[in-house]
């Protein structure tokens, strides 16, 4: 055999072994989210529930979006994503594809969840998405907004918890439709409360068992000039924030909030620490941790972020198509 030949023959090798160790195991074609993602950790526990080891499965490590591609393609049998609600990607797959089914977790993997991560027991309503013909368990993260101590006096955070809830409806963005009094204190447990949003809270009648901050924020001397952190332009806390902040500056006399792009939850909740952030967009789990100095906070806790309110629910969704033939993640075994 020529050098050139035997040179491509171990190339060729070499990529099998890597395509081999990305995909994982046998099984399954299951899209689990990009190396890394929080969307990645999270759908391996979420496997681990039904006793499936990453040998058991085929793991595609893709976002959402390319996952739904190769859901419609046929090349993926199930799909696992970290979404709002509808998500867009989901529709337009079903608009694509004509057959998608949503899998629902089971009550023991609920149960395992609650118990082995941050993530709660959340219900998708049939009237969600039109392909539904009933309701979905699964779990949820809910992205929250998080004040800083040091620069959000109380009257402040009435106001910015009061706007969010009451002038929601001037948001067009589609999550703001979450921002309710009824959703309110969803992803707060674990967090310190801001006084003037427990203030607020109170007052429209609902009960709020968080510890409350200590502020060193003082209304005498509060700034105009106020940072609000969100995302990536391309996700959905940059626009989202966007018009937040627009609403906050259209009935708070006096103050303007300017969103910014960042790498999200943990970039923002380290900014607010540093006093670089007055606001913060937060997925609740890494906000625990980092009140808490654990996790990606371990020795760096943020003791000057307090829970202003919520934003919308990251819902864990789970996608096949009616042609795969799975009714369960237990069919996956």
């Amino acid at each position: 055999m020529s050098r050139s030949k035997l040179v491509g023959l171990i190339t060729l090798m070499l990529s099998m072994v890597l395509v081999l160790a990305a995909c994982g195991g046998g099984g399954k074609n299951i899209a689990i989210g990009p190396p890394a993602s929080e969307t990645n950790s999270v759908s391996k526990q979420i496997l681990e529930a039904y006793g499936l080891g990453e040998d058991d499965y085929s793991a595609y490590q893709e976002g959402f979006g390319d996952a739904a591609d190769g859901v419609q393609d046929g090349n993926i049998d199930v799909s696992i994503g970290i979404l709002g609600l509808p998500a867009g990607s989901i529709e337009s797959l079903q608009a694509s594809a004509g057959d998608v089914k949503m899998l629902e977790l089971s009550d023991e993997a609920i149960s395992y969840m609650e118990e082995n991560s941050g993530y709660q027991r959340y219900t998708i309503t049939q009237d969600m998405y039109d392909f539904l013909d009933s309701d979905i368990e699964t779990i949820t993260a809910y992205a929250v907004l998080m004040g800083n101590t040091d620069t959000i006096d109380e009257e402040l955070g009435y106001e910015l918890a009061r706007i969010m809830v009451e002038y929601a409806d001037e948001n067009t963005h589609a999550q703001s439709m979450h921002m309710t009094l009824e959703n309110a204190l969803q992803g707060a447990k674990g967090l310190p409360i801001h006084p003037g949003a427990k203030r607020y809270y109170e007052e429209q009648g609902l009960t709020v068992d968080n510890p409350v901050a200590e502020l060193t924020a003082d209304e005498g001397s509060r700034k105009e000039e106020f940072i609000l952190g969100t995302g990536s332009q391309g996700g959905t806390y940059y626009p989202l924030g966007g018009e937040m902040a627009n609403i906050w500056k259209n009935h708070i006399d006096g103050v303007n909030v300017t969103n910014i792009e960042t790498g999200a939850s943990v970039e923002n909740l380290a900014s607010i620490r540093d006093g670089n952030m007055d606001l913060g967009m937060a997925v609740h789990v890494p906000s625990v941790d980092a009140v808490n100095g654990e996790g990606d906070f371990e020795g760096e806790e943020v003791p000057n972020a307090a829970f202003i309110g919520h934003i919308y629910p990251e819902v864990i969704q789970i996608v096949t198509r009616e042609n795969a033939d799975i009714d369960s993640l237990d069919d996956l075994k």
